[in-house]
């Protein structure tokens, strides 16, 4: 017989195992019944046999955490490339991979979304049947107030298929058809797509459009409907009241479907007249636009809606039946007003113009930076801004000085506060007391000092990441932004080329040296702006490892570019590219964040770059090249680029480098379509500011040679970014948009200890 087995010998066994033995069942009870408090937020009153096996999962799910970090560590390759042999390559960015703790899903306000189907006309009103349903499941994010005790909420989607999507054929295809189908569905919240400043016609596009637009407006009147006063549950049933507790800004068109949707709520299931439940649209929704660019302009064609929101185009038609009635007996006969003002652009695809659709549904329309909103009431809106002046309002840009200085330059941030206090965080117009403070040698030094440091950090930074050794004491020269033709990230790129020829040719000159720096990405089927990044990577291969240059000249692109790399580099930088054409960048917020944290900026008079001349002095940045004017004066007599590359020696010499494969020595015409675009086909004209920017890149090299000039001016700019904080810009849109007071009001703290 063998000898019986201790109670030791079996919890021995049972651990061997991978089981839970008798002295782990304290703790498993002690972490279920945590569990089931903090995690589900319930108790053993309330909770159901389904809380109790989430709570025993996530107990034994603890267990596996360890393990579980450790296998995911070992598969996933840290930091994994966006640019391969110097091209960008797109990789999926699953970053719900690992879920989101900030999250909280909300099933129990889950919202069906309809797509296709058809309209029918009957006694009992409109009815959109047949159709295809999506269940938009919301997810809450706080978003927390500072130092006010707010928590707000920020309300976010996620597509998923119904229980019975399509599961009407039990036959083997039917069934497989059935769960690819529900994939489809459910790929709508799965894939965001990256294009920036280019509109892309597609249908799973205009289906996300809808879905958050049809899903956030049911959750807005179902709130409405149903509101709490004290104790007492009100339900609403008059919805002329929604514009004075609803505001719905239109953030660009991609939301544009929200004025067709609420009609089509107001009428046909709330069954108001179109008299009123336009009226009820037109007060609760406003529009900004972000772009002058035609390319970037939403245009849906009415095949495609009529196929996928049949209900929607009819709305949109009668929108734009009354509206061009209007028009008309305003303009008697003028017919081509009357094309020009149209919702429905006729060709050889109908389309609808949804900026139009924004503009006549709403009772604001705005620019995001002055000289933005001013081109718009000149040019893109100019029709709508003759019959409808009162709409139209400049909101300038801005940007929070929590994330943009306090979290991202913490040092700077010190040496302000020293000096002026810490009120300036929460009213950024204190930072004009700096001025005071402007001759002081200690705030000059301490300035100086933190922008070495951080400097110092990022040098580090690049060593690791891009093996190439950094002067810490070289001017760091940066440009990040979404890679594309009006950015003019080409021009950069010409004066890299030519500040590289002059040092080969006078290598003995005391040059000023310079670590220039591009970073931002292409939308994945941009080709020229691709290449561009290509011809980025291709001069820093060549000057990079130059002996004659050394370390006086260094150009990294910078990969991946995203907000936490923006929080590294910006508070390093010392001088900040923004040279888009004049008149094409609507605002630019980029160039504040560099405003804020101590760099220079190099720039045309575009976008926020005027008022932040205004608000620092002109003086005090380096403002070069053409105006809005003169740029509409060029397209009017024509811009000739080959009179520049003919004329300027530098320039062709640049451009026959770029062309004759200096930069692409195994592939001699790699750049030759840019090469052809900027010789023949250059809509934002890079040659005819080309002088210009290199004259003032000149006064920036003689400036950077005299430290506590730059840094006075350095002073002069933090001191003018009052007006670009995004407590303003709220503040505004708040007062003159929504027609409601901000308000400073914290609400009162609990008194346990822990809050």
């Amino acid at each position: 017989m063998p000898k019986p087995l201790t109670d030791q010998d079996k919890r021995k066994q049972i651990s061997v195992r991978g089981l839970a033995g008798v002295e782990n069942v304290s703790d498993l009870k002690t972490n279920f019944n945590r569990h089931l408090h903090f995690t589900l937020v319930k108790d053993r009153n309330v909770a159901t046999k389904r809380d109790y096996y989430f709570a025993l999962a996530n107990t034994v799910r603890d267990h596996l955490v360890g393990r579980w970090i450790r296998t995911q560590q070992h598969y996933y390759e840290k930091d994994p490339k966006k640019i391969v042999n110097g091209w960008q390559v797109e990789e999926a960015d699953d970053w719900l991979r690992y879920g989101n703790p900030w999250e909280k899903a909300r099933p129990e306000y889950m919202r069906p979304v309809h797509f296709y189907g058809r309209v029918e006309h009957t006694p009992e009103g409109v009815k959109w049947v047949d159709t295809q349903v999506v269940l938009a499941l919301p997810y809450d994010t706080p978003v927390p107030g500072y130092r006010n005790n707010v928590v707000n909420t920020m309300r976010l989607w996620s597509a998923k298929a119904p229980c019975d999507f399509n599961l009407k054929d039990f036959n083997v295809g039917g069934y497989i058809q059935a769960v690819l189908d529900r994939n489809l569905a459910e790929n709508i919240s799965r894939v965001l797509y990256p294009n920036d400043n280019f509109f892309e016609g597609k249908e799973l596009r205009l289906k996300q459009e809808y879905f958050v637009v049809a899903a956030t407006l049911q959750d807005i009147v179902r709130r409405f409907k149903s509101s709490k006063f004290g104790s007492t549950e009100v339900v609403r049933v008059d919805l002329s009241t929604l514009p004075d507790k609803v505001a719905i800004q239109l953030n660009d068109t991609h939301p544009a479907m929200a004025i067709p949707e609420l009609m089509r709520i107001l009428l046909d299931t709330e069954h108001q007249t179109w008299e009123k439940a336009w009226d009820i649209c037109t007060r609760t929704c406003a529009y900004t636009n972000h772009t002058v660019l035609p390319e970037a302009l939403e245009r849906w064609p009415t095949d495609l809606l009529q196929n996928l929101l049949p209900r929607h185009l009819e709305i949109i038609y009668e929108i734009n039946r009354r509206h061009l009635e209007r028009i008309a007996k305003l303009y008697p006969g003028d017919h081509d007003r009357l094309r020009r003002m149209s919702l429905v652009e006729e060709g050889d695809q109908k389309k609808i113009n949804m900026a139009h659709l924004c503009i006549v549904g709403s009772h604001a329309v705005n620019g995001v930076a002055r000289i933005h909103s001013d081109i718009l009431k000149a040019t893109l809106f100019k029709d709508f801004y003759e019959v409808e002046p009162h709409k139209f309002q400049n909101k300038t840009n801005g940007i929070t000085p929590r994330r943009w200085l306090v979290m991202c330059n913490p040092g700077l941030a010190e040496v302000i506060a020293e000096r002026i206090g810490e009120d300036y965080i929460r009213d950024l117009d204190q930072l004009k007391k700096l001025l005071t403070f402007v001759d002081d040698d200690s705030l000059i030094h301490d300035i100086a000092k933190v922008k070495q440091e951080n400097k110092l950090k990022f040098s580090a930074y690049l060593e690791e990441h891009y093996k190439v050794k950094i002067n810490p004491n070289s001017m760091f020269d940066v440009q990040v932004k979404r890679i594309h033709e009006y950015k003019r990230q080409l021009l950069n790129c010409l004066h890299i080329i030519t500040l590289y020829n002059r040092i080969k040719k006078e290598p003995n000159k005391n040059w000023t040296p310079r670590t220039i720096m591009i970073g931002g990405k292409a939308a994945p089927g941009y080709h020229t702006a691709k290449l561009i990044i290509r011809l980025i990577t291709a001069i820093g291969e060549i000057v990079n490892h130059d002996t004659v240059v050394g370390d006086r000249l260094k150009v990294i692109f910078l990969e991946n570019y995203k907000v936490t790399l923006a929080e590294k580099i910006i508070p390093a930088s010392d001088l900040s590219e923004q040279i888009s054409t004049a008149g094409t960048e609507a605002s630019g917020t980029g160039n504040m964040k560099f405003m804020l944290n101590g760099a220079l900026t190099i720039g045309t008079m575009d976008g926020a770059n005027v008022e932040m001349a205004e608000e620092a002095g002109e003086e005090n940045l380096f403002i070069f090249g053409m105006r809005v004017d003169d740029v509409d004066a060029m397209d009017k007599s024509g811009y000739d680029a080959m009179d520049y590359y003919n004329r300027i020696p530098e320039l062709k010499q640049a451009m026959d480098q770029i062309a004759g494969g200096f930069f692409s020595p195994d592939q001699h015409d790699l750049f030759k379509d840019i090469v052809n675009m900027l010789l023949h086909h250059d809509r934002f004209k890079v040659f005819a500011d080309y002088e210009a920017y290199i004259k003032c890149q000149e006064k920036v090299n003689a400036l950077y040679k005299n430290p506590k000039e730059w840094t006075k001016m350095v002073i002069h700019n933090i001191a003018g970014c009052g007006k670009f904080s995004s407590d303003r810009t709220i503040s505004q849109y708040a007062r003159e948009i929504w027609g409601m007071e901000p308000s400073l009001e914290r609400i009162p703290a609990p008194d346990d200890p822990r809050q």
